[in-house]
C-alpha cells in the first residue's frame, strides 16, 4: 500500500493512492481485502475479514488456504506508515497464521478470481493491550515452481484495539467542503429578469440524485462535521432554480430547476444544528494573491467585499449566520507571505497543514491551534488523517483500507500522550468525489462509535489551548512547494483583472441602474481569482477574456452615430450629432463635445450634457459659426463625469461653401459704409460747432441771434439726418445669428 504521509513539504501536492495491486506485485498470486468488520471490533466481536483472490501467473495454484495473521502491536504513528508501505511477507513482522480459522482453496486456475472470507473471534487474536494491530491475509500453497507451501500473496490492514473508553478522549473537528468549480458567467439574458447564462450545464450531475455534491450534502447530514461552504456555490445553484440559459444568452435553455430546489432544500434542512464555515466568495486563490496578486495595486481589495457578500449570500439562501473568519490556502500550504493576505480583510485563523507547519521534535500530534502574532491563529489541520481519502475509493479495498488507517491514527493519537488530551483538524480535499464522500462518512460513523474521539466544531478548535511546544514559525516563501506554485494564476492573469474592475468602474457611472450590471460583472471577477482554476489556466484564461469581452460589447452599445460630412451654407448652423443607446437601461452623466481642428475657421459651440433611454437615439443639436469657406475636421467624444473619454471618439468633415467673394464684398462694404458714416457724422458736428462760437463773437452781425441758437440759420448744421435725400443712414442693426435659412445642408 502507498499510503503517503509525513512527507516533506515539497512533495505535499502527490495524492495518496490505495493500490492493492501494486502492494502484491512481489507474488504470483494478488491478494485483496476488500472490507473489514466491524473497523473497531469489542471483545466479545467475530472479526470478519473479506476480499478477492487473483491468479496473475499461467500456472494453476493448487493446495492452498488462505489464513490470517496478527502482527505485534505498532508503538507510533510512523510505525503505522512503515507497515502500510511494506510489501513482502516477514514471517516476524506479519506473525503467525491463526490456526483453525483458515479457508480452503483447492484450486486456483490462471487468470481467474475467487473471493474469500475470514470470521475470527476476538478472543483468539489475542489482543493483549490496547494499540494498533497490522493484520495480514495471506494466500498459503502450491505454485508453479515448487511443491512445498509457501506464501504466494498478502495483503495488510490494520486493527484498532481498545478495550475501553480513554479517560481524555481527542477532540476531533472533520471539515465537509461544499465546493465546486465556476459555472456562471457575467452575461445575463437581454429581458428584466436577466436571465443567467451558465458556462456549461456539469453542476447538474453534481446535485443531481447520486451525484457528488448530493452526497455530500446527504451524508453530511447526519455526522458531526463543520460545513465548509464556498457561497459562489450557493447562488449558482439559486440562480438554476429559476429560468436559465447554457453556454449563451441565444443557447439551450436550462432544465434542471427541480434538481437545484431539492439540494437546496436539502442543505437548508442538513446545516441545521451543524457550524458553517463561509470561504469568501468565489474561494480566491490565496497563494496566487500573494505570491502574483500583490504586485498589482487593486487585487487584494477584491477580499473584503468577498468576504462581506459570503456571509450576506450564506444567510439569505441557507438561512443561517456563517462564520466568516477562516481562509483556507489551497492544500494548506502556506507561506509568510499567503499568512499576510490570508488575513488581510479580517479573517484571522488560517487553516493550514501539518506538512507545512512541521512538528518535527515532538514525540506526539499537538493541539491544532497556534497562535502566530498578531492576534492570528493558524489551525493545523493533522496531514496523515486529511489526505486519507484522496485516493481512488471507487474500489472497495482502497476504501477498507483508508477507514481502517484512518481509525487506526485518530486512535495512535489518543495513546501517544494518554494524560494530554488534545484537539485535532482534519481538512479534506476540497472537492471529494461520490465515493471519496462515502468513505469519509464510513469512517467517521465507525469513529463515533468506536468511542476514542468528541467531535467539536471548528470555531471550538481555534479557541483550544495551544500547546506550547508546538511550532508556531511560519515557513519563508522559498518553503511553498514547487508543484502548487507552478499552477497560480500569473502576474498577467491580476492585471487582466484590474483592467476589468476600471472598465466597470467606467461603464457604472453612466447607467442609470448601475446595479443590473455591478452585481453580475463583480461576481464574475471574484470567480477570476478561484483556487478551482488550478490546473486549468486555459480555461482560466478563456473565462477572464469572455467577461472583458461581454463587458466592452456592453459599452459598445452606447455609442456615437458615425457622420460623413456635413455642409453649411451660412455663416451659422446647427449640426446633429446622434447618440445611440442599446442597452435596456438608460444613460446619464455623460458630456458630449465637438472639437474643431480649425476653430478659428469652424467654432463649434459648448458641449452638452447628455440622456438617453434605453433602447433609444437622440439628437443633440450644436450651434456652429463658420468665419472662412474651406472644410474643417470635427470630432465628437462622450466624457464620463469625471473627463474620462468614454467610447471611440467620432470624425467628420465640416465644408462650409456660401461665404463666397461677394458675400465677403457685401460685408466689407457694410462695415466701410458704417466707418465712412461715422467720419461724416464727425466732421458735421465739428463745423456745426465752429460756426456757433463764430456767432456768438459777432451776434450783432448775425441778425441778434441767441446764444443758444434760436432763430438761427434753418439749415441743419448738427444734426444727425443727411444733407442730402442720397446720403445713408448708418447701419447699426446686429446680424442675423440665428441658424441659416432653409438653402444650408447638413448631412449626418
Amino acid at each position: 500500500m502507498t499510503l503517503l504521509t509525513g512527507v516533506p513539504l515539497l512533495v505535499g501536492t502527490l495524492q495518496v493512492t490505495h493500490a492493492p495491486e501494486a502492494r502484491a506485485a512481489s507474488h504470483p498470486v494478488n491478494v485483496t481485502i476488500n472490507a473489514m468488520s466491524p473497523v473497531a471490533p469489542g471483545k466479545d466481536d467475530t472479526v470478519t475479514v473479506s476480499g478477492t483472490l487473483t491468479n496473475d501467473t499461467k500456472s494453476a495454484i493448487t493446495d492452498a488456504h488462505v489464513g490470517l495473521h496478527r502482527g505485534a502491536a505498532l508503538n507510533d504513528r510512523s510505525s503505522i506508515q512503515a507497515v502500510t508501505k511494506r510489501t513482502g511477507y516477514l514471517p516476524g513482522a506479519d506473525g503467525k497464521e491463526i490456526g483453525d480459522h483458515t479457508e480452503k482453496i483447492d484450486r486456483l486456475d490462471p487468470g481467474t478470481s475467487r473471493t474469500f472470507t475470514l470470521n475470527v473471534p476476538v478472543k483468539d487474536l489475542g489482543l493483549s493491550s490496547d494499540g494498533v494491530y497490522p493484520l495480514g491475509v495471506t494466500l498459503s500453497g502450491h505454485g508453479p515452481s515448487a511443491s512445498y507451501d509457501q506464501v504466494l500473496g498478502i495483503d495488510r490492514t490494520l486493527l484498532p484495539w481498545q478495550g475501553s473508553a480513554p479517560s481524555k478522549k481527542t477532540q476531533l473537528t472533520y471539515l465537509w467542503p461544499l465546493i465546486s468549480t465556476t459555472h456562471l458567467t457575467a452575461e445575463t439574458g437581454a429581458d428584466a429578469q436577466q436571465t443567467p447564462v451558465f458556462r456549461n450545464d456539469g453542476l447538474a450531475s453534481e446535485i443531481a440524485p447520486g451525484g457528488r455534491l448530493q452526497k455530500m450534502v446527504e451524508l453530511g447530514k447526519n455526522l458531526p462535521v463543520t460545513f465548509v461552504v464556498d457561497p459562489d456555490l450557493l447562488a449558482t445553484v439559486e440562480a438554476m432554480t429559476k429560468p436559465y440559459h447554457v453556454h449563451d444568452p441565444d443557447g439551450p435553455v436550462g432544465k434542471n430547476q427541480a434538481a437545484a430546489k431539492q439540494w437546496l432544500n436539502d442543505l437548508q434542512n442538513a446545516v441545521k444544528g451543524h457550524e458553517v464555515v463561509a470561504l469568501p466568495f468565489g474561494d480566491p486563490d490565496l497563494a496566487s494573491l500573494a505570491h502574483h496578486g500583490k504586485s498589482v495595486p487593486s487585487s487584494l481589495g477584491h477580499l473584503g467585499p468577498a468576504t462581506e457578500l459570503a456571509s450576506k449570500a450564506v444567510d439569505t439562501i441557507l438561512g443561517v449566520k456563517p462564520r466568516t473568519d477562516f481562509t483556507w490556502p489551497v492544500n494548506g500550504a502556506i507561506d509568510s507571505s499567503i499568512v499576510d493576505v490570508a488575513t488581510s480583510a479580517g479573517a484571522h485563523n488560517v487553516i493550514t497543514r501539518s506538512d507545512s507547519l512541521r512538528d518535527n521534535n515532538l514525540p506526539y500530534t499537538p493541539t491544532a491551534a497556534r497562535p502566530i502574532g498578531g492576534g492570528n491563529t493558524a489551525i493545523v489541520t493533522d496531514a496523515q488523517l486529511s489526505r486519507a481519502f484522496e485516493g481512488d475509493m471507487s474500489k472497495s479495498g482502497n476504501a477498507s483500507l483508508a477507514i481502517q488507517e484512518f481509525l487506526a491514527e485518530a486512535q495512535m493519537i489518543g495513546l501517544e500522550n494518554p494524560e494530554q488530551q488534545r484537539s485535532i483538524v482534519v481538512a479534506p480535499q476540497r472537492m471529494p468525489s461520490a465515493t471519496q464522500a462515502q468513505a469519509m462518512a464510513g469512517a467517521l460513523r465507525n469513529l463515533e462509535q468506536a468511542g476514542w474521539v468528541q467531535p467539536t466544531k471548528l470555531g471550538d478548535a481555534a479557541k483550544a489551548k495551544p500547546d506550547p511546544a508546538a511550532n508556531r514559525q511560519i515557513p519563508g516563501r522559498s518553503a511553498y512547494p514547487s508543484e502548487l506554485r507552478q499552477q497560480e494564476l500569473p502576474t498577467d492573469a491580476f492585471r487582466q483583472i484590474e483592467d476589468t474592475q476600471s472598465a466597470l468602474d467606467d461603464f457604472k457611472v453612466v447607467l442609470a441602474h448601475p446595479e443590473r450590471v455591478v452585481t453580475p460583472f463583480g461576481n464574475a471577477i471574484m470567480r477570476e481569482m478561484s483556487t478551482s482554476w488550478r490546473g486549468d489556466s486555459k480555461g482560466a484564461t478563456a473565462f477572464r477574456t469572455s467577461v472583458r469581452d461581454y463587458l466592452d460589447g456592453l459599452t459598445k452599445k452606447v455609442r456615437l452615430i458615425p457622420k460623413t460630412e456635413a455642409t453649411l451654407s451660412g455663416r451659422s448652423a446647427t449640426i446633429p450629432v446622434t447618440v445611440q443607446n442599446n442597452l435596456l437601461q438608460g444613460v446619464q452623466g455623460l458630456t458630449l463635445r465637438l472639437t474643431s481642428s480649425q476653430p478659428n475657421r469652424l467654432d463649434v459651440g459648448k458641449s452638452q450634457e447628455i440622456k438617453v433611454d434605453g433602447g433609444h437615439s437622440q439628437s443633440f443639436k450644436f450651434e456652429t459659426t463658420a468665419n472662412a469657406n474651406g472644410l474643417a475636421s470635427v470630432t465628437a467624444q462622450l466624457y464620463t463625469a469625471d473627463g474620462t473619454p468614454y467610447g471611440e471618439p467620432m470624425t467628420f468633415r465640416v465644408n462650409v461653401t456660401e461665404i463666397t467673394a461677394t458675400v465677403m464684398l457685401v460685408i466689407a462694404g457694410g462695415v466701410l459704409l458704417l466707418v465712412l458714416a461715422g467720419v461724416r457724422i464727425y466732421l458735421q458736428r465739428k463745423r456745426a460747432a465752429s460756426e456757433r462760437a463764430g456767432d456768438e463773437e459777432n451776434g450783432e452781425d448775425n441778425g441778434g441771434a441767441t446764444a443758444d441758437g434760436e432763430g438761427g440759420d434753418s439749415g441743419n448744421p448738427g444734426g444727425d439726418s443727411p444733407e442730402q435725400p442720397s446720403d445713408p443712414t448708418p447701419d447699426t442693426g446686429s446680424e442675423k445669428s440665428g441658424p441659416s435659412g432653409s438653402g444650408e445642408k447638413v448631412d449626418r
